[in-house]
């Protein structure tokens, strides 16, 4: 029996990259000798362990027959008999074929420490495309090491192409569509991933609703000649820098979606674009299966962020609509997470960054003064229910719109100063 560490944990540590786990592969065993050895037995579709004293998971070297649709269309074969090169194979990249023995040598018979040198991710046999979830996993290290200057192959791309050219991303559950896309955005370049599924066909079957971005063209200020989809990812990109929480660039990433109203008759005449792009989103999020906490920043960036930038302009009945959409009395982190997103959008335009402070400021002033207004038995005696949330809104309305007037008045004294 030997055992040989293999994977992602061999390929960070050429690269000098942190790596979190170790994963390892056993040859010349068999089930029963390694609960012998008091490791437990998980998994059911083929034979993994979990070491005893370290938690890790040992697998049984292993090959593989594609036998159905999807990435769980697969028959495997584990036995003392198969050699740890056959189970290296079977695996997606050459970056992730490499072994390494109980001595610390390394065996590479696929040559990914080559490719690592030349930055390069490539498959390691036309086997790449027998499973769909190898064009999600190939996109995400694209994102992961981007800032090293990896690149996908071309010949890896054409292949990932033809996957998408297939049903086979079809059979992807929304579950693990998910779970890589999560993963990818919490790479250093999460809009590489996006780019990436772009380039091979992917984007469109997986995620309709942002790859229609790229066909609308904008025509806003500070956006010069860019697709929507092309803002949106350098926004993805500025907020990468800024943030990161996986909710956060999630709601960068989808806050464009459905912006654009088709030109179709409505079935309900009474529905607004705001009504359409909501429902746009909240049927992504069902799809995708996304957390709570993803899809409630998501929504809110989506139906508040134009209004947050136009802020200084809205009357005093949309800025206390917007200021109770985006803020909340007993915590300040759904305003901070809002803020964040806004701040990545505004560092992708010419001169945001300076009106995204001014922005801010006056937010946070407008969010201080309502939060100010407080019940009181004195204020509202003999009023009960809906009454008392009526006046405070009067009240907050009325402050507000002095408000409004001393924020521009002063800021009209400092700019003549």
């Amino acid at each position: 029996m030997q055992v040989y560490r293999v994977g992602g944990a061999i390929r960070d540590m050429l690269l000098n990259f942190p790596s979190v786990e170790n994963d390892w592969v056993v040859v010349g065993a068999t089930p029963s000798q390694l609960i012998n050895l008091k490791y437990r037995p998980v998994g059911r579709d083929f034979p993994v362990f979990i070491h005893p004293k370290t938690g890790e998971e040992y697998a049984l070297a292993r090959t593989e027959m594609k036998t159905g649709k999807g990435y769980k269309g697969f028959n495997f074969y584990a036995h003392p008999s198969v050699k740890l090169e056959q189970d290296l194979m079977r695996r997606d990249l050459t970056i992730n074929a490499i072994a390494e023995d109980s001595n610390g040598m390394l065996i590479d018979p696929y040559n990914g420490q080559r490719d690592l040198q030349k930055k390069v991710l490539r498959h390691v046999s036309p086997s790449f495309v027998e499973d769909p979830l190898r064009v999600l996993r190939t996109a995400r290290f694209a994102a992961r090491y981007h800032h090293l200057g990896f690149s996908v192959a071309d010949e890896t791309m054409q292949l990932m192409l033809s996957v998408s050219e297939s049903n086979e991303l079809d059979y992807l559950t929304p579950e693990r569509v998910w779970k890589e896309t999560e993963k990818a955005l919490l790479e250093r370049s999460p809009q590489v991933y996006i780019n990436t599924l772009r380039k091979c066909g992917a984007l469109k079957r997986l995620f309709p609703e942002i790859d229609q971005l790229f066909a609308i063209q904008s025509s806003e200020h500070g956006h010069g000649n860019r697709s929507d989809g092309c803002r949106t990812l350098m926004a993805l990109e500025k907020t990468a820098e800024l943030s990161q929480s996986g909710p956060i660039r999630f709601a960068v990433l989808v806050h464009r979606i459905g912006e654009i109203v088709h030109s179709e008759p409505r079935l309900n005449t009474k529905s607004t674009p705001l009504d359409e792009r909501v429902t746009i989103l909240k049927a992504l999020f069902d799809r995708l299966k996304t957390p709570k906490k993803y899809h409630q920043l998501g929504l809110t960036l989506a139906m508040h962020y134009k209004p947050f930038f136009e802020a200084p302009q809205l009357d005093s009945s949309k800025l206390l609509k917007l200021v109770m959409a985006i803020s909340e009395k007993s915590s300040t982190c759904k305003f901070e997470n809002f803020l964040l997103c806004c701040s990545g959008i505004s560092n992708s335009t010419r001169g945001g960054q300076d009106k995204m402070f001014v922005t801010a400021s006056y937010i946070r002033s407008a969010i201080e003064v309502v939060n100010s207004v407080m019940i009181s038995d004195t204020e509202f005696g003999g009023l009960h229910g809906r009454e008392i949330g009526q006046e405070i809104k009067k009240l907050q309305l009325a402050m507000l719109k002095e408000f409004k007037q001393n924020f521009f008045r002063h800021n009209r004294l400092k700019e003549s100063d």
